[in-house]
This record gives C-alpha cells, structure tokens and sequence, in this order.
C-alpha cells in the first residue's frame, strides 16, 4: 500500500496512470479547487499539496489538484517551479511533488469574476495583520459602521484584530482619533486569485506578491 512520507513510491512504469493511482492510494482529490464552492486546505488527508498554477508571464490563474497537476507537467504543458522534496516515483520516472507550477505557453484569460469580501478574503489582501494596530489579525471590521450607513464594498472593510475590533465597535475613526494603518482597496493578487476557495501555502506567497 503506497504511503504518503518523504517519498511517495509506485512499483509500475512512468505513464500518468501510474502515478494518479499513486494519487489516487494517498488519498488525493483530483478536483480543481478554483471551481470548488466550499473552502478546502492547502493539503489533503493524505498530505500531498494543492498547487499554485502560473501563466507563462507568471501570473497567478488558479490552484489544482495534485492529480492534475501532474497532469500538466507529463503533458508538458508546465514545469515544477516549487517543491517540499517529496517524490512520485515510478521504476522509470520521479516527478517532485508540484507546490507552484508555470504553464509553458500563454494562456490568455479574458474575463475573471469580482472576488466577494469576506473574512477570507480580507485577510488575503490585507497579509493578515490589523489595519488599526499591525498585529495578527482574526476577523474583519468594517471602517464606516454599516449600523452607520456603511457598506459591504472592499474599500470600507479591513482586517482587524478582536481587541481592535472590540474598541472600535460602531464607532467612527473620527471619534476615536484612530488612522488606518493601510487603505483599503480592491484586492490583487491572492485574494483575487484564490478567492475563499483555498488557504494560500507559505510557497506560494512570493508568486502571489508579485
């Protein structure tokens, strides 16, 4: 039985087949989490990473899968850019386990859908930390109260930590003599990319950055 360790082994030869049953052994769902509807980890339960894939110009398009990850480096349609070390192996091949991939040719996207702010998403863009103290950030808070006429709109809503978020209240920045530490905006890069359909692997962070 193939086990999911430093290296994930298969006795067969080096065709895709071979290695989607090594896969498919470890457990690995073979959907594509940019077209999921529900949130879902960087991992499965067998341990094997979802990846990041680039266009040719490096942009973030989506994350996939393992399985069709691997898909798309035997197909020659992309290359491994990023790895924790981990091999599929077969008696002919070893493929790294894909973290962030770059698609070999330019794929051209002519439309891509608003992202919605959430709690997701918010902290996605704001790197995690509270826009009123920099510190960790847990939850979202929206600048102009909406019990105050604010709106649901990504530049009235930040991240913010529950202290912060406590103090505040309904309260206005005005009658506080608070400042945002960053202005809000709608968001680029892993928020736009990613949605709330996936937590951002540390890997990723640079490409997602850029």
């Amino acid at each position: 039985m193939l086990r999911t360790t430093d290296r994930v082994t298969t006795g067969a030869g080096a065709r895709l087949d071979t290695l989607a049953a090594a896969i498919h052994a470890a457990r690995e769902e073979a959907d594509d989490a940019a077209g999921g509807e529900h949130p879902a980890p960087p991992f499965d339960p067998g341990g094997l990473p979802r990846a990041l894939v680039l266009n040719a110009s490096r942009e973030p398009l989506c994350v996939v899968g393992v399985h069709r990850a691997v898909s798309l480096v035997l197909a020659g349609k992309a290359v491994v850019l990023e790895s924790d070390g981990r091999v599929l192996r077969s008696e002919r091949m070893a493929l790294p386990v894909p973290h962030v991939l770059c698609l070999t040719r330019y794929v051209h996207v002519p439309y891509r859908r608003s992202v919605t702010p959430t709690r997701r998403t918010v902290l996605a863009r704001d790197g995690q930390r509270c826009a009123y103290c920099a510190g960790p950030a847990d939850t979202v808070d929206h600048v102009h109260p909406r019990s105050r006429g604010g709106r649901h709109v990504w530049t009235n809503v930040v991240a913010a930590c529950s202290r912060c978020n406590h103090r505040k209240a309904d309260r206005l920045l005005s009658e506080i003599g608070w400042q945002l530490l960053v202005t809000p905006t709608h968001p680029r890069g892993p928020a736009a990319v990613l949605g709330a359909s996936v937590r951002p692997h540390p890997s990723w962070m640079a490409y997602l950055a850029a």
